[in-house]
């Protein structure tokens, strides 16, 4: 009896096996970002802010003003 290696079986698993593992361990410790259901960290006010001066919601003016408001805050 081979312990390591016996036909096709790997420690008791088809070498199919090892390979789907190796996929799951892969997915979830190299691709962490993009996993469905995955806390997102939370924006601060200043990155909502950023946020929606990038998309034009906001003018320069308004955004130096409502900027000065909630750096005075911190």
């Amino acid at each position: 009896m081979h312990f390591f290696y016996e036909g096709y079986h790997f420690w008791g698993m088809h070498l199919l096996w090892w390979i789907i593992w190796v996929v799951i361990l892969f997915w979830i410790f190299a691709i962490p970002d993009d996993i469905p259901g995955q806390r997102k960290k939370k924006e601060s006010a200043l990155d909502v802010l950023k946020r929606k001066y990038a998309s034009g919601e906001y003018t320069t003016q308004e955004y130096i003003e409502r900027r000065n408001n909630l750096l005075k805050d911190v």
